[in-house]
């Protein structure tokens, strides 16, 4: 063979290799505390403490919703909470424990974590404009 062909194939197949591994999708990494199923195992420490909430949007005042506005546990307690999407697009988010979690229409989610800080963190929806319209809520976290 002569030296263009080789060339030719060579660019060829380096070509290939480069597409594939361009598009290879890297393997997701799990969220360490959000499930969309419950847990069964208990934490050693702490109780668990369930909440159980709506997300809905009122299409007669526009306006987003959690129906539950404030929630209090003790720290090292495990957190359950259990939201239902009534209606919209909604997720549940609080950045201080990492927790973004998208909460279908008409399915029950539920989110665990530990409570291992102490203090209040907001919990909102971040979907556009949501927070600011007033779905949001004030976890507080207090010391044993």
């Amino acid at each position: 063979m002569s030296k263009p062909i080789l060339i030719v194939i060579a660019i060829i197949i380096l070509g290939a290799l480069g597409w594939y591994a361009f598009n290879q999708k890297p393997s997701p990494t799990p969220a360490p505390v959000v499930t969309s199923a419950p847990q069964t195992s208990v934490p050693a420490q702490g109780e668990v403490k369930e909440f159980v909430m709506q997300s809905w949007y009122s299409p007669e005042d526009k306006r987003p919703y959690f129906s539950l506005n404030e929630m209090a546990v003790n720290k090292g307690d495990r957190v359950r909470l259990k939201v239902t999407n009534t209606f919209g697009t909604h997720d549940f988010t609080i950045d201080e424990y990492s927790i973004k979690q998208e909460t279908p229409v008409n399915q029950e989610t539920v989110i665990e974590f530990t409570a291992d800080k102490t203090g209040e963190f907001i919990y909102y929806c971040s979907k556009p404009n949501h927070r600011a319209l007033g779905q949001w809520g004030v976890l507080r976290v207090l010391a044993n």
